[in-house]
Protein backbone atom coordinates (compact mmCIF):
# COMPACT_ATOMS: atom_id res chain seq x y z
CA UNK A 1 0.00 0.00 0.00
CA UNK A 2 1.45 3.36 -0.97
CA UNK A 3 2.05 6.11 1.56
CA UNK A 4 -0.59 8.25 -0.19
CA UNK A 5 -3.27 5.54 0.22
CA UNK A 6 -2.38 5.02 3.88
CA UNK A 7 -2.75 8.75 4.56
CA UNK A 8 -6.15 8.82 2.82
CA UNK A 9 -7.44 5.87 4.85
CA UNK A 10 -6.16 7.48 8.05
CA UNK A 11 -7.96 10.74 7.25
CA UNK A 12 -11.22 8.90 6.58
CA UNK A 13 -10.98 6.88 9.81
CA UNK A 14 -10.36 10.03 11.86
CA UNK A 15 -13.23 11.81 10.19
CA UNK A 16 -15.70 8.93 10.59
CA UNK A 17 -16.88 9.84 14.13
CA UNK A 18 -17.54 13.41 13.06
CA UNK A 19 -19.40 12.28 9.97
CA UNK A 20 -21.56 10.17 12.27
CA UNK A 21 -22.16 13.12 14.58
CA UNK A 22 -23.12 15.23 11.62
CA UNK A 23 -25.67 12.67 10.52
CA UNK A 24 -27.09 12.53 14.05
CA UNK A 25 -27.44 16.29 14.16
CA UNK A 26 -29.68 16.10 11.12
CA UNK A 27 -32.22 14.05 13.07
CA UNK A 28 -34.86 15.75 15.25
CA UNK A 29 -33.69 16.38 18.81
CA UNK A 30 -35.29 14.24 21.55
CA UNK A 31 -37.85 16.30 23.47
CA UNK A 32 -37.28 17.18 27.11
CA UNK A 33 -39.16 14.69 29.26
CA UNK A 34 -39.38 16.66 32.52
CA UNK A 35 -38.37 15.55 35.99
CA UNK A 36 -39.38 12.05 37.05
CA UNK A 37 -39.35 10.06 40.26
CA UNK A 38 -40.04 6.49 41.26
CA UNK A 39 -43.42 6.18 42.99
CA UNK A 40 -42.84 3.11 45.16
CA UNK A 41 -40.16 1.04 46.89
CA UNK A 42 -40.91 -2.56 47.89
CA UNK A 43 -38.89 -4.84 50.14
CA UNK A 44 -39.39 -7.90 52.30
CA UNK A 45 -39.34 -7.92 56.09
CA UNK A 46 -39.41 -11.50 57.33
CA UNK A 47 -42.65 -12.92 55.94
CA UNK A 48 -44.09 -9.44 55.36
CA UNK A 49 -43.83 -7.33 52.23
CA UNK A 50 -43.48 -3.59 52.76
CA UNK A 51 -44.02 -0.90 50.13
CA UNK A 52 -43.44 2.83 50.55
CA UNK A 53 -45.64 4.96 48.29
CA UNK A 54 -44.98 8.47 47.03
CA UNK A 55 -48.46 9.96 47.30
CA UNK A 56 -47.28 13.51 46.66
CA UNK A 57 -44.36 15.92 46.73
CA UNK A 58 -44.33 19.70 46.76
CA UNK A 59 -41.90 22.57 47.41
CA UNK A 60 -42.29 24.84 50.42
CA UNK A 61 -40.69 28.27 50.55
CA UNK A 62 -39.00 29.74 53.62
CA UNK A 63 -38.19 26.48 55.42
CA UNK A 64 -37.27 28.29 58.63
CA UNK A 65 -40.89 29.33 58.83
CA UNK A 66 -41.46 25.60 59.50
CA UNK A 67 -38.25 24.18 61.01
CA UNK A 68 -35.90 25.57 63.63
CA UNK A 69 -38.28 28.34 64.59
CA UNK A 70 -36.48 28.64 67.95
CA UNK A 71 -32.97 29.17 66.53
CA UNK A 72 -31.37 32.19 64.93
CA UNK A 73 -31.33 32.66 61.14
CA UNK A 74 -27.53 32.50 61.34
CA UNK A 75 -27.56 29.07 63.00
CA UNK A 76 -30.22 27.82 60.60
CA UNK A 77 -28.18 29.02 57.61
CA UNK A 78 -24.95 27.52 58.94
CA UNK A 79 -26.50 24.08 59.49
CA UNK A 80 -28.25 24.23 56.13
CA UNK A 81 -25.11 25.18 54.23
CA UNK A 82 -23.15 22.37 55.90
CA UNK A 83 -25.77 19.92 54.60
CA UNK A 84 -26.13 21.37 51.07
CA UNK A 85 -29.63 22.65 51.82
CA UNK A 86 -31.29 25.76 50.48
CA UNK A 87 -32.72 28.21 52.98
CA UNK A 88 -35.09 29.47 50.30
CA UNK A 89 -37.12 26.36 49.53
CA UNK A 90 -37.50 22.76 50.70
CA UNK A 91 -39.10 19.78 48.99
CA UNK A 92 -41.78 17.97 51.02
CA UNK A 93 -42.58 14.29 50.50
CA UNK A 94 -45.73 12.44 51.56
CA UNK A 95 -45.15 8.72 51.98
CA UNK A 96 -47.87 6.29 53.04
CA UNK A 97 -46.79 2.69 53.60
CA UNK A 98 -48.42 -0.62 52.66
CA UNK A 99 -47.65 -3.77 54.66
CA UNK A 100 -48.79 -7.08 53.21
CA UNK A 101 -48.79 -9.56 56.09
CA UNK A 102 -49.93 -12.42 53.87
CA UNK A 103 -53.34 -12.29 55.53
CA UNK A 104 -54.11 -8.55 55.44
CA UNK A 105 -53.12 -5.57 53.34
CA UNK A 106 -52.50 -2.75 55.83
CA UNK A 107 -52.14 0.87 54.69
CA UNK A 108 -50.58 3.49 56.97
CA UNK A 109 -51.90 6.99 56.24
CA UNK A 110 -53.52 8.19 53.03
CA UNK A 111 -51.76 11.28 51.72
CA UNK A 112 -53.28 14.59 50.70
CA UNK A 113 -56.20 13.40 48.58
CA UNK A 114 -57.80 10.31 47.02
CA UNK A 115 -56.15 10.81 43.61
CA UNK A 116 -52.65 10.85 45.08
CA UNK A 117 -53.03 7.66 47.11
CA UNK A 118 -54.97 5.70 44.48
CA UNK A 119 -52.41 6.60 41.78
CA UNK A 120 -49.54 5.59 44.07
CA UNK A 121 -51.25 2.32 44.96
CA UNK A 122 -51.90 1.56 41.28
CA UNK A 123 -48.26 2.19 40.45
CA UNK A 124 -47.31 -0.39 43.08
CA UNK A 125 -49.82 -2.92 41.76
CA UNK A 126 -52.61 -2.46 44.31
CA UNK A 127 -56.19 -1.24 44.12
CA UNK A 128 -58.08 0.56 46.92
CA UNK A 129 -60.56 -2.29 47.28
CA UNK A 130 -57.71 -4.64 48.25
CA UNK A 131 -56.88 -2.62 51.37
CA UNK A 132 -58.12 -4.44 54.48
CA UNK A 133 -57.00 -2.02 57.20
CA UNK A 134 -56.20 1.70 57.11
CA UNK A 135 -54.10 2.91 60.05
CA UNK A 136 -54.07 6.66 60.73
CA UNK A 137 -50.97 7.71 62.67
CA UNK A 138 -52.50 11.13 63.36
CA UNK A 139 -55.12 13.38 61.86
CA UNK A 140 -53.35 16.18 60.06
CA UNK A 141 -54.75 16.80 56.60
CA UNK A 142 -51.84 15.25 54.71
CA UNK A 143 -52.53 11.93 56.47
CA UNK A 144 -56.34 11.79 56.32
CA UNK A 145 -56.85 13.57 53.00
CA UNK A 146 -57.06 10.38 50.97
CA UNK A 147 -59.70 8.70 53.15
CA UNK A 148 -62.55 9.92 50.96
CA UNK A 149 -63.65 12.57 48.52
CA UNK A 150 -65.96 13.93 51.19
CA UNK A 151 -68.78 11.59 50.18
CA UNK A 152 -67.40 8.25 49.02
CA UNK A 153 -64.77 6.32 51.02
CA UNK A 154 -61.65 5.58 49.00
CA UNK A 155 -61.18 2.13 50.56
CA UNK A 156 -64.56 0.41 50.34
CA UNK A 157 -63.57 -2.84 52.09
CA UNK A 158 -61.34 -1.46 54.82
CA UNK A 159 -61.71 -1.06 58.54
CA UNK A 160 -59.87 1.77 60.24
CA UNK A 161 -57.47 1.96 63.17
CA UNK A 162 -56.21 5.02 65.02
CA UNK A 163 -55.11 6.09 68.47
CA UNK A 164 -57.80 6.66 71.10
CA UNK A 165 -56.12 9.84 72.38
CA UNK A 166 -55.76 11.16 68.84
CA UNK A 167 -59.40 10.59 67.96
CA UNK A 168 -60.59 12.09 71.23
CA UNK A 169 -58.60 15.28 70.63
CA UNK A 170 -59.91 15.91 67.12
CA UNK A 171 -63.41 14.80 68.07
CA UNK A 172 -63.65 17.88 70.28
CA UNK A 173 -61.85 20.30 67.96
CA UNK A 174 -64.45 21.19 65.34
CA UNK A 175 -61.77 20.64 62.69
CA UNK A 176 -63.24 20.66 59.18
CA UNK A 177 -60.94 17.93 57.85
CA UNK A 178 -61.82 15.62 60.73
CA UNK A 179 -65.53 16.25 60.32
CA UNK A 180 -65.45 15.62 56.58
CA UNK A 181 -62.96 12.75 56.36
CA UNK A 182 -62.82 10.92 59.69
CA UNK A 183 -66.12 11.21 61.51
CA UNK A 184 -68.14 9.51 58.74
CA UNK A 185 -65.90 6.43 59.18
CA UNK A 186 -65.92 6.40 62.99
CA UNK A 187 -68.40 3.53 63.29
CA UNK A 188 -65.91 1.31 61.45
CA UNK A 189 -62.91 2.34 63.58
CA UNK A 190 -60.88 0.51 66.19
CA UNK A 191 -59.10 2.67 68.76
CA UNK A 192 -55.69 1.81 70.21
CA UNK A 193 -53.55 2.87 73.12
CA UNK A 194 -49.74 2.57 72.92
CA UNK A 195 -48.27 -0.93 72.86
CA UNK A 196 -51.37 -2.51 71.34
CA UNK A 197 -51.49 -4.56 68.15
CA UNK A 198 -53.16 -3.60 64.88
CA UNK A 199 -52.64 -7.20 63.81
CA UNK A 200 -50.02 -9.69 64.96
CA UNK A 201 -46.60 -8.16 64.31
CA UNK A 202 -47.74 -4.52 64.07
CA UNK A 203 -47.69 -2.62 67.37
CA UNK A 204 -48.45 1.01 68.25
CA UNK A 205 -45.72 3.18 69.79
CA UNK A 206 -46.42 6.43 71.64
CA UNK A 207 -44.81 9.41 69.91
CA UNK A 208 -46.91 12.26 71.28
CA UNK A 209 -46.26 15.94 70.74
CA UNK A 210 -46.65 16.46 67.02
CA UNK A 211 -50.31 15.93 67.84
CA UNK A 212 -51.78 14.86 71.21
CA UNK A 213 -52.12 11.21 70.17
CA UNK A 214 -49.54 10.85 67.40
CA UNK A 215 -48.21 7.28 67.22
CA UNK A 216 -45.60 5.36 65.29
CA UNK A 217 -45.78 1.64 64.56
CA UNK A 218 -43.26 -1.12 65.18
CA UNK A 219 -43.39 -3.95 62.65
CA UNK A 220 -41.81 -7.35 63.20
CA UNK A 221 -41.84 -10.60 61.23
CA UNK A 222 -39.54 -13.59 61.78
CA UNK A 223 -37.26 -11.41 63.91
CA UNK A 224 -36.88 -8.72 61.22
CA UNK A 225 -37.95 -5.29 62.50
CA UNK A 226 -38.96 -1.91 61.13
CA UNK A 227 -40.20 1.32 62.71
CA UNK A 228 -42.67 3.64 60.99
CA UNK A 229 -42.15 6.92 62.80
CA UNK A 230 -44.66 9.00 60.82
CA UNK A 231 -44.21 12.73 61.64
CA UNK A 232 -42.00 12.26 64.68
CA UNK A 233 -39.27 13.96 62.62
CA UNK A 234 -40.26 15.82 59.48
CA UNK A 235 -36.86 16.46 57.91
CA UNK A 236 -33.58 14.51 58.03
CA UNK A 237 -31.51 17.54 59.08
CA UNK A 238 -33.79 20.29 60.40
CA UNK A 239 -35.71 17.90 62.63
CA UNK A 240 -34.13 14.45 63.01
CA UNK A 241 -30.55 15.70 63.30
CA UNK A 242 -31.66 18.61 65.50
CA UNK A 243 -34.30 17.04 67.77
CA UNK A 244 -34.65 20.18 69.92
CA UNK A 245 -35.33 22.47 66.98
CA UNK A 246 -38.98 23.42 67.12
CA UNK A 247 -41.31 22.60 64.23
CA UNK A 248 -44.26 24.84 63.48
CA UNK A 249 -46.63 21.90 63.06
CA UNK A 250 -45.74 20.28 66.42
CA UNK A 251 -48.66 21.07 68.71
CA UNK A 252 -46.70 20.43 71.94
CA UNK A 253 -43.14 21.31 71.02
CA UNK A 254 -41.46 20.20 74.25
CA UNK A 255 -43.24 16.84 74.17
CA UNK A 256 -42.41 16.40 70.47
CA UNK A 257 -38.70 16.94 71.21
CA UNK A 258 -38.85 14.42 74.05
CA UNK A 259 -40.56 11.89 71.78
CA UNK A 260 -37.93 12.41 69.08
CA UNK A 261 -35.12 11.69 71.50
CA UNK A 262 -36.84 8.63 72.96
CA UNK A 263 -38.07 6.95 69.77
CA UNK A 264 -35.12 7.88 67.55
CA UNK A 265 -32.81 6.78 70.34
CA UNK A 266 -34.49 3.38 70.38
CA UNK A 267 -34.25 3.04 66.59
CA UNK A 268 -30.55 3.97 66.71
CA UNK A 269 -29.75 1.68 69.65
CA UNK A 270 -31.52 -1.31 68.06
CA UNK A 271 -30.05 -0.53 64.60
CA UNK A 272 -33.31 -1.27 62.83
CA UNK A 273 -34.53 0.28 59.57
CA UNK A 274 -37.12 3.01 59.71
CA UNK A 275 -39.57 4.84 57.47
CA UNK A 276 -40.37 8.52 58.03
CA UNK A 277 -43.45 9.93 56.33
CA UNK A 278 -41.66 13.12 55.26
CA UNK A 279 -38.14 11.78 54.76
CA UNK A 280 -36.81 12.12 51.19
CA UNK A 281 -38.43 9.39 49.12
CA UNK A 282 -38.28 6.39 49.33
CA UNK A 283 -38.28 7.49 52.98
CA UNK A 284 -36.40 4.38 54.06
CA UNK A 285 -33.21 4.40 56.09
CA UNK A 286 -31.46 4.02 59.41
CA UNK A 287 -30.91 6.34 62.37
CA UNK A 288 -27.52 6.81 64.00
CA UNK A 289 -26.80 8.69 67.21
CA UNK A 290 -24.54 11.63 66.31
CA UNK A 291 -23.38 14.32 68.70
CA UNK A 292 -26.36 15.77 70.52
CA UNK A 293 -28.78 14.45 67.91
CA UNK A 294 -29.08 11.87 65.19
CA UNK A 295 -28.06 11.20 61.60
CA UNK A 296 -30.38 9.90 58.91
CA UNK A 297 -28.65 7.21 56.84
CA UNK A 298 -30.64 6.43 53.66
CA UNK A 299 -31.01 2.74 52.84
CA UNK A 300 -28.39 1.73 50.28
CA UNK A 301 -29.52 -1.69 49.12
CA UNK A 302 -29.47 -3.44 52.49
CA UNK A 303 -33.16 -4.32 52.06
CA UNK A 304 -33.10 -5.42 48.43
CA UNK A 305 -34.04 -9.00 49.32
Amino acid sequence: MTAMKRRSILKLSLAAPFLSLGATALRAEAPAMGASFARHRRFTLGQFEVTTLLAGTTPRENPQGIFGTNVSPEEFSEVSAANFLSTEVSQFFFTPVVVNTGAQLVLFDTGLNPAGITDALAGAGYSPDQVDIVVITHMHGDHIGGLSDGATPTFPNARYVTGQAEFDHWDMSGNEGFEGKVRPLAENMTFLDPDQDVVSGITSVAAYGHTPGHMGYHIESDGARLMLFADLANHPVWSLARPDWEVRFDMDKAMAAESRRRVLGMIAADRIPAVGYHMPFPALGFVEAAGDGFRWVPEQGQLMG
